[in-house]
C-alpha cells in the first residue's frame, strides 16, 4: 500500500462502520484485513450490502466479475474516461480491467519480401505487409492458422501481389476460433498463374468476420477455391469486395460455403465485374444454414463469356434472404446456372433487381428453384425457369436442424428421474470483467455515439470490433417487446440496481452451478420451484460481446424458475446443479424462434423451458 492509498485508508477507518473479520476470512458485510477497501470489489461488497435485504453476501460467481482493477488505476482511469481519453492509454486500460480489445497488430508484423517457400504452422494474430510480393512461381502454405485461438485477428495486405506461378495454401484457417477478424486487402492483385487455396477456413468458428478487398483483381488465369468456408460457424459476416474485377481466365470455386452455418451475412460487391473467360462455381452454397443473408452487387456486371454455376445454393436453409443487383448485366456471351436454388426449409425471401439485363448472347437458367422469389428489371430472353416449387416447405411436422438438442425443453422433463440431453452451457464470450460505475458512467452507449466508443476502444470503421459494438449498442436500444421490461448494464452496481427495481431488495441472484454435464445426457434429480413454484417475477441476465462485461438483463412475466440436481445417468451421482427457467406465457414469440422449430409448436401454444447457462444468471425474490 502507497502512501496515498494509506492516507486514504486511515481516514476510511476513522469514518466509517465497515468491520473487519480477519486476514483470511469474509463474513456477510464485512471485507477482510488483505481486502484494500478502496477497491472496485470492496466497493462492489458495500454497495450489496446496502442494496440487498437478509444480511447475505454475494455470491462468489457474481462477486468474481467485479473489477480487479486497483485503487490507484480505478481513480486513474475514471479521470482520463472524464477527460474523453481513454483511448490514449488503451492498451494499458484492457490489461488492468481485463477487457475484450483486439491486439494491435503492427507490433506483429511480417513485412519483408521473401523468395522462398515458406509454411506457416501454429501461427496467429500477425499482419503480414508485401508478403510474396513479385514472387516467381514457388508456394507458401498456413496450415493450423490461428486455430482454436479465442480471439483470431490476422491481415494480409498485398500479399502475393504482382506475383507469376506462386501457390497459396490455406488450411484450417481460424477454425473453432472464438470472434474472428481476418482481412485480406489486394490478395494476389495483378498476379499471373499460380492458385489460392482456403481449405475449412472459418470452420466451426463464432463470430467470423473475414474480408476480402481488391482480392485476384486484374489476375491473369489465377485459381481460387474456397472449401468448406465458414462451415457451421455461428453469427459472422464475410465480405467480398471488388474480387477478380478486370481479372482474365481466373476460375473461382466455392464449395461448401457457409453450410449449416447460424446467421452468417455474405456480401459479394464488384464480384467479376468486367472480367473476362472467368469460370466460378458455388456448390452447396449456405446449404442447411439458419437464417442466412447473401447479397451479390454488380455480380459478373460487364462480362465476357464468363460461366457462373450456382449449384445447391441455399439449399434446405432455414428462412434466408438473399439479393442480386445488376447480376451479369451488361455481359457478352454469359451463362449463369441455378441448380437447386433455395429450396429452403422455410420460406425466405430473394430479391432479383436488374438480373441479366442487356445481357447478350448469353443464358440464364433456373432448375429447381424454390418459392418466394421477386424479378424486377431482368431479361425477357434468355432465361429459363425449370420445376419452380410453388411451396419450399416440407408438408407435416418440420425435421429441426438448427436449435442445438436440449436447448429447449417442456416444463413436464423437469421431474425427479427424467433422462434429458443438456446442450452446451459453456460460456463462448471472451474473458471480461465489469467495469467499475465511476468509469462505465462516463463513457458513452448509444447509436448516435458509436463513433465515439469506437474512438475509445480503437475499432476501425467496418472492422470486426465496430460491428460488435453497433450490434449490441443496437440491441440494447431495441425496443421492449410485449410485457418486457429491459435494460443492458456494464457495471455490478447496475444490474443490482435493476434487479432491485423490478423485484425489490428482497432478493436472490442464482446460476447454474458448473459446466459437468454440458453437451451430455444427463439424468434430472432432486427439483424444487423458486416460490413454491408458482408464476413469478424473474430478472434473467444474458451476456452480450462487447470490450467489457455488458449484460443484457430483462424480465417478463408469467414464469416459473426451478433448481435442479443434475446426476450423471451411469452413477447416478450429482455433478451440476442446474437453474432452469420456464416462460408460461410464449404468445408474443416470433414463430420461427428457436424454440418452436425445436419443440414443434407455435407462440402462445405452449411453454418453454431452458437453462441458465455459465456466466447467465438469473434474480428472484427471496424464496
Amino acid at each position: 500500500m502507497n502512501i496515498i492509498e494509506a492516507a486514504f485508508f486511515l481516514c476510511f477507518i476513522s469514518s466509517s462502520n465497515v468491520h473487519f473479520a480477519g486476514a483470511t476470512k469474509q463474513t456477510a458485510g464485512n471485507i477482510t484485513l488483505s481486502e484494500n477497501p478502496f477497491t472496485p470489489k470492496a466497493s462492489l461488497i458495500r454497495y450489496w450490502n446496502k442494496r440487498i435485504n437478509g444480511g447475505s453476501p454475494p455470491p462468489s460467481f457474481f462477486l468474481s466479475k467485479a473489477s480487479p482493477l486497483t485503487t490507484v488505476d480505478s481513480t486513474r482511469f475514471a479521470t482520463l474516461a472524464s477527460r474523453h481519453a481513454l483511448d490514449t492509454r488503451l492498451s494499458d486500460f484492457c490489461t488492468a480491467a481485463k477487457l475484450f480489445c483486439f491486439p494491435e497488430l503492427a507490433a506483429h508484423s511480417v513485412t519483408e519480401k521473401h523468395g522462398d517457400d515458406v509454411g506457416f504452422s501454429v501461427y496467429s494474430d500477425k499482419n503480414f505487409t508485401n508478403y510474396g510480393s513479385d514472387r516467381l512461381a514457388g508456394a507458401d502454405t498456413f496450415k493450423n492458422y490461428s486455430g482454436g485461438d479465442n480471439i483470431g485477428v490476422d491481415s494480409f495486405r498485398r500479399y502475393s501481389r504482382d506475383s507469376a506461378g506462386h501457390d497459396d495454401g490455406f488450411t484450417n484457417y481460424a477454425g473453432e476460433v472464438n470472434v474472428a477478424d481476418q482481412s485480406f486487402t489486394t490478395y494476389a492483385t495483378g498476379s499471373t498463374g499460380g492458385s489460392g487455396d482456403f481449405t475449412n477456413y472459418h470452420t466451426n468458428a463464432n463470430q467470423p468476420n473475414g474480408r476480402f478487398t481488391s482480392y485476384s483483381d486484374e489476375a491473369n488465369g489465377r485459381s481460387q477455391s474456397f472449401t468448406a468456408y465458414s462451415e457451421n460457424a455461428n453469427s459472422g459476416a464475410q465480405t467480398f469486395t471488388s474480387y477478380s474485377k478486370n481479372g482474365n481466365g481466373a476460375p473461382n470455386g466455392f464449395s461448401g460455403y457457409g453450410s449449416g452455418s447460424n446467421v452468417v451475412k455474405s456480401g459479394f460487391s464488384g464480384y467479376g465485374e468486367t472480367s473476362n473467360g472467368a469460370n466460378d462455381t458455388f456448390t452447396s452454397y449456405g446449404g442447411d444454414g439458419n437464417l442466412p443473408v447473401n447479397d451479390f452487387k454488380k455480380y459478373g456486371e460487364g462480362g465476357n463469356g464468363a460461366v457462373y454455376g450456382f449449384k445447391s445454393y441455399r439449399d434446405q436453409s432455414n428462412i434466408g434472404a438473399d439479393s442480386f443487383s445488376s447480376y451479369a448485366k451488361d455481359s457478352h456471351n454469359e451463362k449463369v446456372n441455378f441448380v437447386n436454388y433455395g429450396k429452403s426449409f422455410n420460406l425466405g425471401s430473394d430479391d432479383f433487381t436488374g438480373y441479366g439485363q442487356g445481357n447478350d448472347g448469353g443464358n440464364v437458367s433456373f432448375k429447381t428453384y424454390g418459392q418466394g422469389p421477386s424479378f424486377k428489371a431482368y431479361t425477357k430472353d434468355g432465361v429459363v425457369f425449370a420445376r419452380y416449387f410453388n411451396n419450399a416447405s416440407s408438408s407435416g411436422k418440420k425435421v429441426n436442424k438448427w436449435t442445438e438438442p436440449g436447448k429447449f425443453f417442456r416444463e413436464s422433463m423437469l421431474k425427479e428421474g427424467t433422462l434429458m440431453q443438456m446442450p452446451d452451457i459453456k460460456d463462448k464470450m471472451p474473458k471480461r470483467t465489469f467495469l467499475p460505475r465511476t468509469i462505465v458512467s462516463k463513457l458513452s452507449f448509444s447509436s448516435s455515439k458509436t463513433g465515439e466508443v469506437r474512438r475509445i476502444f480503437g475499432a476501425g470503421e467496418n472492422s470486426s470490433m465496430a460491428g460488435i459494438i453497433s450490434s449490441a449498442i443496437s440491441e440494447c436500444e431495441r425496443p421492449p417487446s410485449y410485457g418486457e421490461t429491459k435494460r443492458c448494464v456494464g457495471s455490478a452496481e447496475d444490474m443490482i440496481d435493476f434487479a432491485t427495481s423490478v423485484l425489490g431488495h428482497g432478493v436472490v441472484v442464482r446460476t447454474t452451478e458448473n459446466v459437468v454435464g454440458s453437451k451430455k445426457k444427463i439424468v434430472i434429480g432432486k427439483v424444487k420451484g423458486i416460490n413454491g413454484g408458482d408464476l413469478t417475477r424473474a430478472v434473467s441476465c444474458h451476456q452480450s460481446l462487447y470490450p467489457y462485461l455488458l449484460y443484457y438483463c430483462h424480465s417478463v412475466p408469467k414464469v416459473r424458475v426451478y433448481e435442479a440436481d443434475l446426476l450423471d445417468p451411469e452413477s447416478s451421482e450429482k455433478i451440476n446443479h442446474g437453474i432452469a427457467i420456464c416462460h408460461i406465457d410464449t404468445s408474443a414469440w416470433s414463430a420461427s424462434h428457436g424454440a418452436f422449430l425445436a419443440l414443434g409448436s407455435g407462440p402462445g401454444r405452449i411453454e418453454v423451458c431452458h437453462w441458465i447457462f455459465e456466466n447467465d444468471m438469473t434474480w428472484t425474490t427471496v424464496d
